[in-house]
């Protein structure tokens, strides 16, 4: 956190971001448990101050494609607590009627477009959205949220191809948190970064520290203002960490020794709180406020989620592309 600091507002904002993703994971996995829900879940933890730093670059009217471990994406942009949480227990109430999971998040009112389970496909969906952008002279950016694993796959190449030719205004954004599922980078990836691969398409490519949410903003604020001034695409590699491997459950027994209690050592949302007290930017009573507000808020969506019905059995029948003939 070398560089010039920005002002308050957005230093709140992505504080405010990074605790709302700690809580929110931390008091989901304990639900978990407990038995008290049940579900495919992939944490986050670790890579809070990516989608923290990206957002508070972003206008609200901006776009995201974001991919199954992209819940952080979705709070992040601002979906509704209530609705993102009966989703997530497929509740009638939620972003999706209940219908499309944890792995499934769609609120197109916060910028969330898609949340998507097929690995890579973040990038070519963000594509369309770019393209649809560019004719119609919206100013709209639309970031394609990924991993490090879907940086080797067919769609990432294609639409890095595409994007540059067409100049369109997309950024990549990949998580590297040196896994793709249970494989480790280096064992399933011929160059050392991901950020590389850009100039084979000819735009900027740059390495961040995906701890670091301030490095994280400046950079999306550099490659999002390219991006609307028609000068086209960005990949970014923001280099992190997963806490709790895959998917809820993982044993982790593919790292290396030490290797997770190193990266927890770097939290990077308690480091971020310590440097806004070091650095004078906020005081300890400042920050434990925000952190009750964001803890109640949680509190209302578990309750609220808990509350409401599962979908009847008439939701089979809409919100598909005919209607059922008698």
């Amino acid at each position: 956190m070398n560089q010039d600091p920005p002002p308050w507002l957005v230093l709140e904002g992505i504080f405010r971001t990074m605790t709302l993703l700690k809580l929110h994971d931390e008091r989901f996995r304990s639900l978990l448990k407990a038995g008290r829900v049940a579900m495919p879940y992939y944490s986050w933890r670790g890579q809070e101050a990516i989608p923290a730093g990206v957002s508070a670059a972003l206008q609200p009217d901006d776009y995201i494609c974001t991919i199954y471990r992209g819940l952080h994406d979705s709070l992040a942009r601002g979906v509704p607590l209530r609705e993102l949480w009966a989703e997530l227990l497929g509740k009638v109430t939620g972003t999706c009627k209940g219908k499309g999971g944890p792995m499934h998040i769609t609120h197109p009112k916060s910028g969330v477009m898609v949340t998507t389970g097929i690995v890579g496909s973040s990038m070519p969906i963000a594509n369309g959205l770019a393209l649809a952008s560019q004719i119609g002279g919206d100013g709209r950016v639309t970031i394609a949220a990924f991993g490090d694993g879907a940086s080797n796959i067919g769609a990432f190449h294609e639409s890095l191809n595409l994007a540059s030719i067409w100049k369109l205004p997309v950024i990549f954004v990949c998580s590297n948190n040196l896994y793709g599922e249970h494989t480790k980078f280096e064992n399933a990836t011929a160059v050392d970064r991901v950020a590389d691969r850009a100039a084979s398409y000819r735009m900027p490519g740059i390495r961040v520290d995906g701890n670091d949410p301030l490095e994280v903003y400046a950079v999306a604020q550099t490659a999002i203002a390219r991006a609307r001034r028609g000068e086209g695409p960005t990949l970014i590699e923001a280099m992190t960490f997963r806490f709790y491997g895959h998917v809820f459950g993982d044993q982790d027994t593919y790292m290396g020794a030490g290797e997770r209690a190193a990266a927890m050592a770097k939290d990077p949302v308690p480091a971020f709180r310590q440097w806004l007290i070091s650095s004078g930017k906020a005081t300890e009573a400042v920050l434990a406020r925000i952190e009750t507000e964001i803890t109640a808020q949680i509190d209302d969506a578990e309750q609220f989620a808990i509350a409401s019905p599962f979908p009847d059995l008439v939701e089979l029948e809409t919100d598909i592309y005919a209607e059922r003939s008698v």
